[in-house]
């Protein structure tokens, strides 16, 4: 955590850092930072990060500890945009053919059909906002490409799909996950895509310099980024400049828009 916001602040000399957690962490940063620069990192000790953004203090969040702490603490601190019970976490994700987000990767592991579509909106949206597609092809995961493929839940999740105003690309495997040439988006239960995110980092590391190994929460009103507990210090400087890049270039107003 340490190394990961020394490498944040030496790589962006307009970000300034709110570090929020135990008063060793943050003295070791103020020590180790040029007094030059020492203005542009603040500590908190009492409080949470998701206190901050609601209040203003920050506009964004990036955390690499509990999943779960960390969603629970967001949608609390934040609230929901109305409509979302349970917000998703999206992961851009490189293929063959180019990127595709992959959600939910990790904050909703028991969904119920009505989840997932909800999901396929959000993910609709942001790939519209990040990726640049009008009309990004949204594809359900499960355990074949017939039609009726999977077990209840991916079977109510389709019939809902099949009804929204998407550009439903049907239902899609694992490896069109890798490939990329099925859908733009994949939509999965948190558990199901947790484990494939996972997989495919180990398969793909090294990781090319424009990837970013950390997902974004959809559906509170504000940026929250997650990296996983085993991210580098490398991979939490790239989660908080992608969190940075969010805020400046309104990505998820641009989003919330997109499904209002």
């Amino acid at each position: 955590m340490v190394d990961g916001a020394l490498r944040a602040i030496a790589d962006d000399p307009s970000l300034q850092l709110t570090l929020v957690g135990p008063a060793d962490a943050a003295d070791a940063v103020l020590a180790a930072v040029h007094p030059a620069q020492r203005h542009r990192l603040t500590s908190v000790l009492g409080g949470t990060a998701a206190d901050a953004v609601a209040a203003g203090r920050a506009d964004a969040l990036v955390s690499a500890g509990d999943t779960a702490v960390t969603v629970l603490s967001a949608a609390r601190a934040l609230g929901r945009w109305p409509g979302i019970r349970r917000p998703p976490l999206a992961a851009v994700l490189p293929t063959a053919a180019g990127r595709l987000v992959l959600l939910d990767v990790g904050s909703t592991v028991d969904p119920d059909a009505e989840t997932l579509a909800t999901h396929a909106r959000l993910g609709a949206a942001y790939a519209a906002a990040v990726l640049g597609l009008d009309q990004p092809r949204v594809g359900l995961l499960t355990i074949g490409t017939e039609r009726g493929k999977g077990d209840r839940l991916r079977k109510a999740a389709a019939r809902l799909l099949e009804d929204l105003p998407l550009n439903y690309a049907g239902l899609v495997e694992g490896g069109d996950v890798v490939l990329g040439r099925a859908a733009d988006v994949v939509v999965t239960d948190g558990f199901t895509g947790n484990v494939l995110l996972k997989a495919l980092e180990a398969a793909n590391n090294p990781k090319k310099a424009d990837e970013t190994p950390a997902a974004v929460l959809l559906g509170v009103p504000g940026i929250v980024v997650v990296c996983h507990g085993a991210a580098t210090s490398g991979d939490l400087a790239s989660g908080i400049a992608f969190a940075a890049d969010l805020h400046r270039r309104h990505r998820i107003d641009v989003v919330q828009r997109g499904i209002a």
